[in-house]
């Protein structure tokens, strides 16, 4: 059997108690309320400023394509109408199945198989392979949903995406960090974490969780050497690895490199995720491509969450994927590029010394300061936005104190979380090149005079 059942070593861990709190009203929170802040990125949204660098919001979208499109479908649907065929369009504005509309599985199935996700040769096969979401978010929180019971254990990047941390931390998983570089999460580590793991909590990790190419929040891509080696790992332990492409499509490094998925032939190890957002428009639907051991489950869980994700924001991406993503998504990620460098070259210009990722996908660039004793947060808060400029600090891609855990490779030892606060991401996904230069030039000259 694979991960869901097998455990290597049992479990002789106490959960985490947490206590709610009883409101002044009488009624009570449940306990991650007062465990897990709100997200800084939801927070940093309500703050309107000029130069934006905050949340990753898609700049580029094929606007004409999708005018197109909804004149396209309407006019499909109202042909139906006046054919007598209400029954049919009933349909599209109505529940569907929880594991979503056919008709796009099979699209994204064939997309899929042409970018190396393994797939059945039968065809009713090969549409159940493909899981619809209701926006990649909620695979995210689904899979911790049916996969992590509090105490248990999940490796992750240092940092990794925050939208990983609030279902963890709502499930009260105990979060490993493990160090990356340039190149992202090395894989060395995972394994000398794992080992540690299980020597700590007497208990082996549920999943790895990983973004492949362009992650978030640092932009590093994995070479193909660790992908495989991530891969044989979670084999060797019997580990499920979450593999989140969600930048997949916005690459502009060359050739693409395999996903993880695509060593996972016989479809066991790798939940590989994807999402609509970036690399169509923010519709809130993603899909999926779940191991055969958890679909179950997942589904179940998520149909409790949703019941379904809307069919008709389903229809409007199977005529894109069908019809418009070949001709438009390679303009946008062209548009992506020149952001990308232009967000570079100001900051080689205009900051003061540190280091900075040179991302060949994504929507993000991260910076560290030289200066150790630096705060980003602070920062942020009384100088940056006051001066129409807005970042997230880098400490929001760490775990919450009570739950995080660092893999220091130093001394090989699982160690509570440590994160640097002089950190920052720095999103080019919005604003035009123009604007890009000037707010990092803006920016650069409040962290030189800050920081002289």
């Amino acid at each position: 059997m694979i991960f869901l059942i097998l455990r290597m070593v049992s479990s002789m861990n106490t959960p985490n108690q947490l206590t709610s709190e009883i409101h002044e009203y009488g009624f009570r929170f449940a306990a991650w309320t007062h465990l897990i802040p709100e997200s800084e990125i939801r927070r940093l949204l309500r703050y309107k400023v000029k130069y934006y660098f905050a949340g990753g919001k898609p700049g580029v979208l094929p606007l004409e394509a999708w005018t197109q499109i909804l004149k396209d479908v309407g006019e499909e649907l109202y042909r139906l109408i006046r054919e007598g065929k209400k029954r049919d369009v009933l349909e599209i504005f109505n529940y569907e199945k929880t594991a979503g509309f056919d008709p796009l599985r099979k699209v994204l199935a064939d997309r899929l198989e042409k970018d190396g996700v393994p797939m059945p040769k039968d065809e009713k096969e090969r549409i159940n392979s493909v899981t619809i979401v209701t926006g990649s978010q909620q695979a995210l929180f689904t899979i911790t949903n049916i996969l992590i019971d509090p105490g248990d254990i999940v490796i992750t990047p240092a940092p990794v995406y925050l939208g990983m941390l609030g279902p963890l931390g709502m499930h009260q998983a105990n979060i490993i960090t493990v160090p990356t570089d340039e190149h992202g999460i090395i894989p060395e580590f995972v394994e000398k974490a794992i080992g540690k793991a299980i020597e700590k909590f007497r208990r082996i990790p549920d999943f790895i969780y990983v973004i492949s190419d362009a992650d978030n929040p640092k932009g590093t891509t994995l070479p193909v050497k660790r992908r495989k080696q991530l891969y044989e790992i979670a084999v060797k332990y019997k580990i499920l690895i979450v593999e989140d492409a969600a930048y997949r499509d916005i690459y502009f490094g060359g050739e693409k490199l395999p996903p993880i998925k695509s060593f996972d032939k016989n479809n066991e190890y790798v939940a590989y995720l994807r999402t609509t957002s970036k690399e169509a428009a923010v519709l809130r639907v993603g899909y999926c491509v779940l191991p055969r051991p958890i679909v179950d489950e997942f589904i179940k869980s998520k149909g409790y969450q949703d019941l379904c994700t809307s069919v008709i924001s389903q229809v409007l991406l199977k005529e894109y994927y069908e019809k418009w993503i070949d001709k438009v998504l390679p303009k946008a990620v062209e548009e992506y590029k020149r952001r990308c460098k232009t967000m570079i070259e100001s900051v080689n210009q205009y900051f003061p010394p540190g280091f900075h990722t040179k991302p060949q996908g994504g929507f993000f660039v991260w910076y560290e300061s030289d200066k150790r004793g630096f705060n980003a947060s602070s920062f942020l808060e009384n100088v940056a936005l006051k001066n129409n400029v807005n970042y997230v600090p880098g400490a929001a891609f760490y775990p919450v104190e009570s739950l995080g855990y660092y893999y220091n490779p130093d001394n090989n030892e699982i160690e509570r979380i440590k994160f640097p606060l002089n950190t920052m991401r720095l999103s080019y996904s919005l604003l035009p090149p123009e604007d890009i230069s000037e707010g990092i030039k803006l920016l650069g000259k409040l962290l030189n005079e800050h920081l002289k």
